[in-house]
């Protein structure tokens, strides 16, 4: 919800009333003085009453409770109906109909014969009517649109009134006091403040002041219905900072969970890169590495019984040679 200062509503125009032989006395507590005979609205009263009723109206639209947007004079017409169609809610715009809440019962038949027509419209029943008889039909159904097309969608009484200009439309203030439903207006030096619960003073003439109310009213009711424009989606600030946090967290999660393996693990590749090109040479000396006789010599310095196997080795491996020179010599014997 926008919020409204004193600078706007002196741009608007809100601040000044009617001549001063129009004035309504019990008007007084809301006067701040006269000015070339006509007087002039003390804003600072403005400005806390027009706050208070938003607040009111955002608590009634957060209940979904149905207001009702009344402003017939031809100032208020155009912005009463595109800023109630904005925010879903009923409107009158053209002449007040005598008991439209008092009688509700009869504007209800009405409500249901306008939307009858506007079906037979839609469904192409006037093409198969004689001409006269489709254009009586069509003249009914603009005609019952104008009263009552911003509130053939009502379904009920409504739970608030917000009015503008209540001397203009005293008949739906007067029939909303019987009824007991709460009215929210602007009211104007030359009106009757009596029978208003949230009264904002101020001008009710100026197509500026008019549009004023009617926006930051449509903007109460948007934002009490969680769909205020300038709200920003659930978890969008949230998401970024979960993002962050993260992005800070993970290397100081690594650090303490291992310190000592990652910054180890960063040059590791470095010496193993560099031990393929050295492996070469070392393998190359393989001869070196494979007198192993002589490292294997070493159990002679060790335990006897190992020495001692190691000494017979060798004695049969020689005595095998005598066998065959003694068997040799005996062949050559015998041929002899």
């Amino acid at each position: 919800m926008a919020s409204i200062g004193m600078r706007d509503l002196l741009a608007a125009g809100a601040h000044f009333g009617h001549q001063t032989r129009f004035w309504n006395p019990r008007m007084a507590p809301y006067i701040y003085g006269a000015r070339n005979k006509i007087h002039i609205i003390n804003l600072e009263r403005t400005l806390p009453a027009l706050n208070e009723a938003l607040a009111h109206i955002k608590a009634l639209a957060g209940r979904r409770n149905k207001i009702l947007f009344v402003g017939t004079k031809r100032a208020a017409a155009k912005v009463i109906r595109e800023q109630a169609t904005r925010v879903g809610m009923p409107y009158v715009d053209q002449r007040w109909l005598g008991g439209m809440l008092t009688n509700y019962k009869t504007i209800r038949q009405s409500i249901r014969r306008l939307q009858d027509l506007e079906t037979q419209a839609e469904d192409g029943t006037f093409e198969m009517l004689t001409k006269k008889e489709a254009l009586r039909k069509r003249r009914t159904m603009e005609k019952l649109d104008r009263s009552l097309g911003g509130i053939k969608e009502m379904g009920g009484l409504p739970d608030a009134l917000f009015v503008i200009d209540v001397q203009h439309e005293r008949i739906a203030v007067t029939e909303a006091n019987k009824l007991g439903i709460p009215v929210i207006a602007v009211v104007d030096t030359n009106s009757d403040p009596e029978g208003i619960d949230h009264i904002i003073p101020g001008n009710d003439d100026a197509i500026r002041a008019i549009r004023l109310y009617v926006t930051a009213v449509a903007d109460a009711i948007y934002e009490g219905q969680g769909r205020a424009a300038g709200d920003v989606e659930p978890g969008t600030f949230s998401e970024d900072e979960f993002v962050e946090v993260e992005a800070e967290a993970e290397p100081v999660a690594a650090a303490a969970a291992a310190p000592a393996p990652q910054p180890e693990a960063v040059p590791a590749p470095a010496p193993q890169a560099e031990a393929v090109p050295e492996a070469a040479p070392e393998s190359e000396a393989a001869p070196e590495s494979e007198a192993a006789p002589e490292s294997e010599a070493a159990p002679e310095s060790g335990t006897a019984p190992e020495s001692e196997a190691a000494a017979t080795e060798p004695v049969e491996e020689p005595g095998q040679p005598d066998e065959d020179e003694e068997k040799e010599t005996a062949t050559g014997a015998k041929r002899e």
